[in-house]
C-alpha cells in the first residue's frame, strides 16, 4: 500500500527526529521547495481575488485567546501558557483568528472597503495525543492556508459562493480529488456559543452556499462558534480527512467588538467567514504524495530538471544548459557522477525528477539536448532552447501532463 510517510522519506520530503519531538516534522530541501511552489500558487491565487496577506505571531497573551472563547471551548488542544512575568502569560496559538480579528481592530472600517479578506500562511499549534500522531496527516506544529473574510450579511452567500470556486480551482490545479462535502451542524449541548436565532441563519445561509452539490449533513460537528462545510478526500489506506473548510462566525466579531460604519453613518456589526482552500501545508502535502505516489505535477515537482553528461566532453554543455534553466526559473541539476548513463537514468527515475535532459557529444556539438519525461517518453533532440520553452510553458500552465 502505498503510504507517504514511506515515500515522504524514501523522497526527502521531510525528516521526523524524536530530538524535535512527535508531530513535529522537519522539511527538508525537496519538500520545502515543492511547498514554495505550492504556497506562491495560492498566494497568487489569493491576490488575485482581492485576498491581503498579513504576518501575524504564533504567540498571544492567555487574554487574547480567553477573549476569542478558545481557552472556554478548546483549552484542551492547546498547549500550556508560559509565564514570563508575574502578571503575563504567553501561550501558542491554536488557531489565527484571534490575531486576523486583531488585524481588523488595526484602525476604524468602513462599509466601503468590506469584504475585507485577509489571509495567511501561518502558523499554530495543537496539543495532540501522542497516540493519534501520525506522518505529516496529524500534527502538532502546522501551516495553515487561512484566511478570514469580514463581510456584511448580505455579503455572505456570495463570499461563501466564491470560496467554493476557488476551492474547485486549487484542487484542480494541485491534483486533488474530493471524496465528499460534508455541512457540520450544531448538536445538543452547550459546547456552542450565540442564539438559536444566529446559528439557524448560518446554517441557511451555507446550505444555500452548497445548493447545487452533493453533501451530507453532519449534526454535531460544528465549530462551537458556528456551522461548517468541509471538504474531505481520501488517504490511501481509505481513511477520510478534512482538507479544506468553510466556516460561519457571528461570535468573534461580537467578543472583539468588531465594527464598521455603514452607508448610514451608523454602527454595523461585520460577518466573519473563516476559510482554508487546502489545508495546512503538512495534510495537504500527507494526502499529495499518495494521491501522486510522489511524482508531482511538474509546476510543484521539488526537482523539475535533471541533465546527464553522456561524457566528460558534454560536461561543460550540461553545465550551460542547467544554468540556463535555473535562470529561466526552473529548479535544475547536473548529474555527472553517478555511475553509467543508465543508472543515472533509473536514479533520477526513482527521484520522480519529471525531465531528465541527456546530452553527448552530438548533441552538444549542435546545442541541442535529448528531453525524457517521466515514465519513459523519449523526445527527439531539440535546440536547447526549446527544451526550455517546452518545460516552461508546462510549469506555468500547471498542467498534469509532461509533454503537451
Amino acid at each position: 500500500m502505498i503510504d507517504h510517510r514511506k515515500l515522504g522519506r524514501s523522497l526527502e520530503i521531510y525528516h521526523s527526529d524524536p530530538r524535535s519531538g512527535a508531530g513535529l516534522p522537519l522539511w527538508l530541501p525537496a519538500g520545502a521547495a515543492a511547498r514554495h511552489a505550492v504556497e506562491e500558487y495560492l498566494r497568487e491565487l489569493e491576490r488575485r481575488n482581492g485576498y491581503q496577506h498579513v504576518y501575524s505571531p504564533v504567540l498571544g497573551r492567555r487574554e487574547l485567546f480567553e477573549l476569542s472563547g478558545h481557552l472556554g471551548y478548546f483549552e484542551e488542544d492547546m498547549f500550556p501558557p508560559m509565564r514570563v512575568s508575574d502578571d503575563d502569560e504567553l501561550m501558542l496559538r491554536p488557531a489565527l483568528c484571534p490575531h486576523h480579528c486583531l488585524v481588523y481592530l488595526a484602525r476604524g472600517r468602513s462599509y466601503r472597503e468590506l469584504p475585507l479578506r485577509i489571509a495567511e500562511i501561518g502558523g499554530m499549534f495543537r496539543s495532540e495525543r501522542s497516540g493519534v500522531l501520525g506522518g505529516l496527516s496529524r500534527v502538532r506544529s502546522i501551516q495553515l492556508n487561512d484566511a478570514h473574510i469580514f463581510c456584511a450579511l448580505a455579503d455572505v452567500g456570495a463570499e461563501v459562493a466564491s470560496v467554493l470556486s476557488l476551492v474547485d480551482e486549487a484542487h484542480a490545479a494541485l491534483g486533488i480529488s474530493v471524496s465528499s462535502v460534508r455541512l457540520a451542524l450544531r448538536g445538543p449541548g452547550a459546547k456552542y456559543v450565540g442564539s438559536d436565532e444566529s446559528w439557524a441563519e448560518a446554517e441557511s445561509l451555507l446550505r444555500a452556499a452548497l445548493a447545487g452539490r452533493s453533501y451530507v449533513e453532519a449534526p454535531g460537528e460544528a465549530a462551537f462558534y458556528g456551522p461548517k462545510i468541509d471538504i474531505q478526500v481520501r488517504d490511501a489506506a481509505g481513511r477520510e480527512w478534512s482538507l479544506s473548510t468553510v466556516q460561519l462566525d457571528f461570535d468573534k466579531p461580537a467578543r472583539f467588538d468588531l465594527s464598521y460604519v455603514d452607508a448610514g453613518g451608523g454602527r454595523a456589526r461585520p460577518v466573519l467567514v473563516h476559510r482554508s482552500l487546502v489545508g495546512s501545508m503538512e495534510r495537504l502535502f500527507g494526502y499529495l504524495i499518495e494521491a501522486h505516489e510522489g511524482a508531482f505535477p511538474a509546476w510543484y515537482a521539488p526537482l523539475q530538471l535533471r541533465v546527464l553528461p553522456v561524457s566528460a566532453g558534454a560536461a561543460s554543455a550540461a553545465a550551460s544548459f542547467a544554468a540556463s534553466a535555473v535562470d529561466a526559473g526552473l529548479r535544475a541539476d547536473v548529474d555527472a557522477e553517478g555511475g553509467s548513463l543508465g543508472a543515472r537514468i533509473r536514479e533520477a527515475a526513482a527521484l520522480k525528477v519529471p525531465y531528465v535532459a541527456v546530452i553527448g557529444d552530438r548533441e552538444a556539438a549542435a546545442g541541442a539536448v535529448a528531453l525524457r519525461a517521466r515514465g519513459g517518453r523519449e523526445l527527439p533532440p531539440m535546440p536547447a532552447a526549446e527544451a526550455l520553452r517546452l518545460i516552461g510553458d508546462v510549469v506555468a500552465a500547471r498542467s498534469g501532463e509532461l509533454v503537451p
